[in-house]
């Protein structure tokens, strides 16, 4: 009987799953609901394989267990061996995560390196755990959604102090070469993760290489599909301009959201956004993932009332530094380095960095509570 009824549960998250892609597909046609079948398929991995990005970046460093992030410098070496023949052979309808390197974009990928190990999740971890049931990255989501919004209102501001023009290694070094020193550098760093890490913990499990298989076909999917590389800044973003102007806030006039891409996306639907569609199929795979387990026991979390409090700051933090260094550890590190953009390198550097500073400083600021019941939490830490 209890079989039957885990059956039974599943197959209807399965329907619902279902149900809202063919939804999608009367709503917004076909492409939409390819581009939500994507977002599912990410949140199905991330959850289903317990593969994360900050995660791995803190065992590393305080275990020194170099398994999920060699996972993922395969995974991204896998999306490189595809995606750079592909952007070079339809240079018209397929472009990369390319963005400037300059002195606020580093700053700000190393703010968000640290804010990212407070909430214990970067932009896809956030939704991944919100969708997972997870309170804390629910608070933390909710910030990410403000501050990224906060940010694009002084992006021009903070890209006004100096960058470098955008390059690509495409540019420098052709498609070929690109693509050679792209996997070489993946290469260096996969030795030196190998170096550091303990004898037995270097080694990345079949659970993560399946896991890194997945992700690199679901993001060329998403490359093929919207025409861009995956990400999950600017959606969240949106989601934050849209509520202030529903709040009467006249977003359509200030700086980044008076261009006419980013004005048409404020009048249309947000099915007609790609990287909200996939963000949202994030949360949707996650949470059935959750519900397709059997016999889960939440964690229980006691936090206190000013842990909360750093919860949501650096959340907002989270958003807000993300959009400043264009992109989190997908839209830059991930799909920066899968698609030849220099920014994506600088990006990783300047982000482990401030990671490595996040996790020396959130025992200093996320406390737990002696006077209070614990609150229910899940998802990947």
């Amino acid at each position: 009987m209890k079989n039957l009824r885990t059956w039974s549960s599943r197959s209807v998250l399965g329907l619902m799953a279902a149900s809202i892609i063919v939804l999608i597909f009367l709503a917004a046609g076909p492409r939409a609901a390819f581009l939500l079948a994507v977002g599912l398929g990410f949140g199905l991995v991330l959850e289903g394989f317990r593969f994360g990005f900050a995660g791995p970046w803190r065992v590393f460093v305080t275990e020194r267990d170099g398994r999920g992030l060699l996972a993922q410098f395969l995974a991204i070496a896998l999306t490189v061996i595809v995606a750079f023949p592909l952007l070079s052979r339809f240079p018209g309808e397929l472009t990369g995560a390319y963005a400037p390197v300059g002195l606020a974009m580093i700053v700000a990928a190393f703010v968000f390196g640290v804010a990212m190990q407070l909430v214990m999740g970067c932009g896809s971890g956030t939704l991944v755990n919100a969708g997972s049931g997870n309170l804390v990255s629910f608070l933390a989501l909710l910030g990410f959604i403000a501050g990224s919004f906060w940010g694009s209102l002084h992006i021009s501001w903070w890209t006004s102090i100096g960058s470098l023009p955008t390059y690509s290694l495409q540019d420098l070094l052709g498609a070929t070469g690109g693509m050679w020193v792209t996997l070489g550098g993946l290469g260096v760093l996969s030795l030196i993760a190998m170096s550091k890490a303990e004898y037995g913990k270097r080694k990345p499990p079949p659970r993560l290489l399946w896991a890194a298989l997945f992700l690199a076909v679901l993001s060329i999917l998403n490359l093929v599909i919207a025409g861009q590389p995956w990400g999950v800044v600017y959606g969240l973003g949106l989601w934050g301009a849209k509520l202030a102007q529903a709040g009467g806030m006249d977003v359509a006039v200030t700086g980044f959201w008076s261009s006419a891409a980013h004005a048409e996306r404020l009048q249309q639907s947000l099915l007609t956004d790609v990287t909200s569609l996939t963000n949202i199929g994030i949360i949707t795979g996650a949470f059935v993932v959750m519900g397709w387990r059997r016999g889960h026991q939440p964690q229980a979390v006691n936090l206190n009332l000013a842990s909360w409090v750093v919860v949501l700051l650096a959340g907002i933090v989270l958003g807000y530094s993300a959009r400043v260094a264009f992109g989190c550890n997908v839209g830059a590190y991930f799909s920066g380095i899968s698609t030849g953009s220099l920014h994506g390198w600088a990006w990783f550097v300047a982000a482990f960095s401030g990671s490595i500073v996040g996790i020396k400083l959130r025992p200093l600021v996320i406390r737990p509570s002696v006077s209070v019941n614990p609150v229910l939490q899940t998802g990947i830490p």
